[in-house]
């Protein structure tokens, strides 16, 4: 039996949608040379992460071994895949690989963030390889919503492993390069040991769809309108960004893209030779000069974001542009789950304005994710000896590895910090590695569990409290507590201002206090919070977070 393991181990992005990092590594338990392949990141939201900028993995794991990190592989340029590349760049210090298109958009955030962009490397499509240390990675071409997505075929000393990244079945996805069934046969004909297959769809049974089937009835859909159209799509999706602009340049408008994300994504592609035949648009200043049923936007902002153009056109105005009645706005995309409150806001805000707006309408949009016959053909394709689902819920996950198993495959859910050696016939565990979760908070990154982001939620729902008391030189109050309140309504049951009823109480507390009280300040501290907080549950029926400040006079 050889000494020698291969191992998986994701981080992030495996029994969640989103912050995907993969570990692969192969050598002696303890001492594998490692390879990783994405590093992206997700997205917070109000309730559970108010505040914080970006959430990242934990990368604690790989960075304490980081001298035997080989390289970072990047599938595809979607933030949950390549977000987080520069934000770890300094912690990891390996090289970045990347086909062009990606590696265009890895670098701006290298740039961004300080680090050299020479750091991420251009790499050429499959049977093109790159070595990294034990392994040998090449960069096979497969079709997602973004241009120049690929599937890493990775072949090691224990055998062949195919890691799919996001993909779907389309053989005419408009922008980038369509699915090559005799390319993957061939990649799947010498042998594969392992496919570590995207899972999101999984439960849509239905055959999944071709971008181009949304052409049609796009143009036609914009034929028909009559005041502004205004559109709105993932920004990455350079091929709908593409239709969208073709449709309305053929009912005669003027096309205006809108957004900083949209032109960044429409520029890289036309720069890394992705997109071609991209109709002609005009400057958002212009926009306002073209009478409006000539006049078609194509903006950022599908999934609610406050700062996007759409929630600032539903606000109000946007670039001098505003909207009026009998004006159509299209949301060319699927509402991400938990994104829909922000969706929802945005089109009552068009509603209250006589905007139509079409969102939810299969017709205008298809997914970039395999359905269930998609994964299934992928499974009798490559014919693994293991599949190892990722980019999945939970539950995607568990249902991914029935559907192999009725193929007759060997399957295995493996969810964050789960290190899988696949070395032997069939998958094992091999050891349980510390996961979580790290928060971009303003330009500071904190842990998830570091209690900030508790604090902050905390503090949102229950007000805040501050007292202050002095203490003279013989431990005795001088004069009574004051009390400022934040997040706290101004009365109560009494009638009377919160704080004066506060103050009365804390000032009653310290008459009351012993001596070993009053010379005691963590003692003291203790004796004010609960008694604001009981007041003030009285009072108002919350107890709020209380801090306590005690100035003490010396002689």
């Amino acid at each position: 039996m050889s000494s020698e393991r291969l191992i998986y181990l994701p981080l992030g992005g495996a029994g969640e949608i989103g912050m995907n990092a993969y570990v692969y590594g192969y050598g002696k338990p303890g001492k594998e040379r490692l390879i990783l392949v994405d590093l992206g990141v997700t997205f917070p939201d109000m309730d559970t992460t108010p505040g914080v900028d970006l959430i990242l993995p934990d990368m604690a794991w790989l960075a304490e071994r980081r001298d035997r990190l080989e390289a970072v592989f990047i599938t595809h340029a979607h933030e949950d895949h390549v977000g987080a590349v520069a934000h770890f760049y300094e912690q990891l210090g390996a090289p970045v690989h990347a086909r062009a298109f990606t590696a265009r958009i890895a670098r701006a955030k290298m740039a961004e963030h300080g680090h050299p962009e020479k750091a991420v490397r251009v790499a050429s499509p499959w049977p093109e390889t790159v070595t990294a240390g034990p392994f040998t990675v090449g960069f096979a071409p497969i079709s997602h919503s973004i241009p120049e997505s690929s599937g890493l075929v990775i072949d090691s000393p224990a055998g062949r492993l195919v890691h799919t990244g996001d993909f779907k079945i389309d053989t005419d996805p408009v922008v980038g390069e369509p699915f090559d069934r005799a390319m993957w046969e061939s990649i799947g004909a010498d042998g594969v040991k392992a496919l570590i297959c995207d899972s999101t769809n999984v439960f849509s049974a239905h055959e999944g769809r071709s971008e181009s089937s949304v052409a049609a009835p796009i143009t036609e859909l914009i034929a028909g309108c009559r005041g502004m159209v205004v559109a709105t799509t993932f920004a990455s999706n350079v091929a709908r960004v593409k239709t969208l602009a073709g449709a309305g340049t053929r009912a005669g408008r003027s096309v205006c893209l809108m957004g900083r994300a949209m032109n960044r994504m429409v520029e890289a592609a036309r720069e890394t030779g992705v997109l071609t035949g991209f109709p002609a648009t005009i400057a958002p200043e212009e926009a306002s000069q073209i009478p409006r049923e000539n006049l078609m936007l194509i903006v950022t902002g599908s999934q609610g974001e406050r700062r996007a153009a759409s929630a600032q056109l539903a606000n109000g105005k946007y670039n001098g542009i505003t909207m009026k009645e009998g004006d159509t706005f299209l949301f060319s995309s699927k509402t991400i789950p938990g994104n829909e409150r922000g969706v929802i806001r945005i089109m009552n805000q068009f509603s209250e304005q006589g905007v139509d707006v079409i969102e939810g309408d299969d017709r205008y949009h298809v997914s970039g994710h395999a359905n269930r016959p998609d994964l299934d053909a992928m499974h009798k394709i490559l014919r693994p000896q293991v599949l190892i689902p990722m980019h999945g819920e939970h539950r995607h996950l568990r249902e991914h590895v029935k559907l192999a198993k009725s193929n007759r495959i060997e399957g295995m859910v493996a969810v964050n910090g789960m290190m899988i050696d696949l070395g032997g016939n069939a998958p094992t565990v091999a050891e349980y590695v510390e996961t979580g979760r790290t928060y971009l908070d303003g330009s500071v990154r904190i842990g998830a569990m570091d209690g900030i982001v508790r604090d902050r939620i905390r503090m949102a729902l229950n007000g805040h409290v501050m007292i202050n008391v002095i203490i003279d030189e013989d431990d005795a109050p001088l004069g009574d507590p004051w009390v400022e309140i934040m997040g706290l309504p101004e009365t109560g049951r009494s009638r009377a201002p919160l704080v004066d009823v506060l103050e009365e109480d804390l000032s009653q507390f310290m008459g009351r206090a012993s001596d070993k009280t009053l010379g005691d300040d963590d003692k003291l501290e203790e004796g004010l919070r609960r008694a604001a907080r009981q007041s003030a549950q009285a009072e108002i029926g919350k107890r709020p977070e209380v801090t306590v400040v005690i100035s003490r006079l010396t002689e």
